[in-house]
């Protein structure tokens, strides 16, 4: 097999054919760096808004701007080879009209190299989802729980946990599938919601708090590493590298002010002078 087919990405069709099949997995990443040690491992890595929380110190993803996504999408792009780069679409840059969501998907398409945009909604973005999808653009929806609402919805709690909500949820997964979505992210809903989505939508579901039923898992990267001091109820940490870090730092801090660092072995000798 050749490098340049070792090195082909996945591509959102793919994802799609994963439906009922192995699993799809997904995590979340902002920089080249983790993009990197991510590459070989997943399928698809999301560029989420979220980054605004994670990187930015932000209290919600409302503030995020499209500029701050196509920085952060390219440098994971710069930093992989073989996973689908996801894009999220920010608040505001897309809900106006399906002309403004194709313009800013094509812009961040073109600016980041990313295979695939995500944005949130069901009913309401059904036929943004299909104007975009018409037009080659591919699109990851998203529903449940959805944070860039969070100033209607009120909280980050579950959805769905109510037969009215359930059935409502449910719609707005049936009508981003029929839009032609190529999967559906599925944020902190009941399980059996998530498992009967699953079932009745043709594109692959990507749970986050929904139901091992799911075609596939995503997680927040530094929710799962343990690097964020609080985590929702959905994230399993697979390591503890927050209280390890400070650890290290610590450790130089001290080295540092007794003067232990640097030592002999961290410096650069002069050149030897040559022998008349």
């Amino acid at each position: 097999m050749s490098i340049q087919a070792e090195a082909r990405r996945v591509t959102a069709p793919e994802i799609r054919a994963r439906k009922g099949g192995e699993p799809i997995v997904s995590l979340t990443s902002y920089h080249a760096h983790t993009a990197q040690l991510l590459d070989a491992h997943v399928d698809v890595i999301l560029v989420g808004d979220s980054l605004g929380m994670v990187m930015h110190g932000l209290d919600t993803t409302v503030p995020v701007t499209v500029e701050m996504m196509i920085v952060h999408g390219r440098a994971v792009v710069r930093g992989t080879k073989r996973a689908l780069i996801v894009v999220d679409l920010p608040f505001g840059s897309y809900e106006a009209s399906p002309v403004e969501a194709f313009h800013t998907a094509a812009r961040v398409l073109k600016e980041t190299g990313a295979g695939a945009v995500k944005l949130e909604g069901g009913v309401r973005m059904a036929e943004t989802v299909r104007f975009l999808v018409d037009r080659g653009v591919p699109v990851m929806g998203h529903v449940g729980l959805t944070p860039q609402a969070i100033n209607t919805l009120g909280s980050f709690k579950a959805r769905g946990r109510d037969d009215v909500e359930a059935e409502q949820i449910l719609e707005d997964a049936l009508a981003v599938s029929r839009a032609g979505a190529f999967a559906i992210v599925l944020e902190a809903i009941a399980e059996p919601l998530a498992r009967r989505i699953t079932e009745e939508v043709a594109p692959p579901t990507i749970g986050i708090g929904g139901s091992a039923a799911c075609d596939g898992q995503i997680l927040v990267l530094e929710d799962m590493l343990g690097l964020a001091p609080r985590v929702p109820k959905f994230v399993k940490k697979y390591a503890e590298l927050g209280p390890a870090i400070e650890a290290a730092v610590s450790t130089y801090a001290q080295e540092v002010r007794a003067r232990t660092f640097p030592g002999a072995e961290h410096v650069y000798a002069p050149k030897a002078k040559k022998a008349d």
